[in-house]
């Protein structure tokens, strides 16, 4: 037996958290931006991901006008760093709803370092770290999807294993429902079939 929920009937907020509910886990883009007055501003935004590859373009939603999102339309810069499980507490402190003008770095106590491309600092604590200028915008009802281009990226060597990322080392932080978080669990490794190797083979054979 199903349950059945209209979004029409339900309202915005009931269904934005049923839908944070279900699409699990989302990564998290730590966006560093700074604003007109030089203050740096930190934020999390769990609806993240990659948009194209060539060229490299990844993108974030600001549900609502939040800083990232004024900062991002005013200079055309950020950052997206990775939201490592070692600074669980600093990513959620991140999310605070500081008064305009104020740095989440200084008041969370999050230490930053200078990017090589673009105005945003980085996260020094962070072992990934995207460089990004706006590519374009997209209003979407009381959302803005942020589309930027990645102009350099920075990963630690120490999490690098043969020319990979591994994941394992990296200990990314996922957003579920409510106020869960996600850290890495088990890992499944599953090679894609090719379509020449296919005869013969079912999902339930490979």
């Amino acid at each position: 037996m199903r349950i059945d929920f209209d979004p029409e009937t339900m309202g915005s907020t009931p269904f934005y958290k049923l839908l944070t509910s279900v699409i699990v886990p989302r990564p998290i883009a730590w966006v560093s931006t700074v604003g007109q007055g030089g203050a740096a501003n930190l934020a999390p935004h769990s609806f993240f991901t990659v948009a194209a590859v060539a060229p490299p373009v990844v993108q974030f939603t600001s549900v609502g006008r939040k800083d990232s999102l004024r900062n991002v339309e005013d200079t055309g810069e950020f950052v997206v760093n990775l939201a490592p499980e070692g600074l669980f507490e600093q990513v959620n402190a991140t999310a605070t709803d500081f008064p305009h003008g104020v740095s989440e770095f200084e008041a969370v106590g999050v230490e930053q370092e200078a990017s090589l491309r673009v105005k945003p600092p980085r996260v020094a604590g962070s072992p990934v770290a995207l460089e990004c200028v706006v590519h374009s915008t997209m209003g979407l009802g009381n959302s803005t999807v942020v589309f930027g281009r990645v102009v350099h990226a920075v990963i630690d060597d120490e999490v690098m294993v043969d020319g990979h990322a591994e994941v394992t080392r990296l200990r990314p932080l996922s957003r579920l429902g409510k106020n869960e978080w996600g850290t890495v669990g088990e890992v499944l490794d599953l090679a894609r079939i090719r379509y020449a190797d296919w005869e013969g083979r079912g999902p339930e054979k490979a």
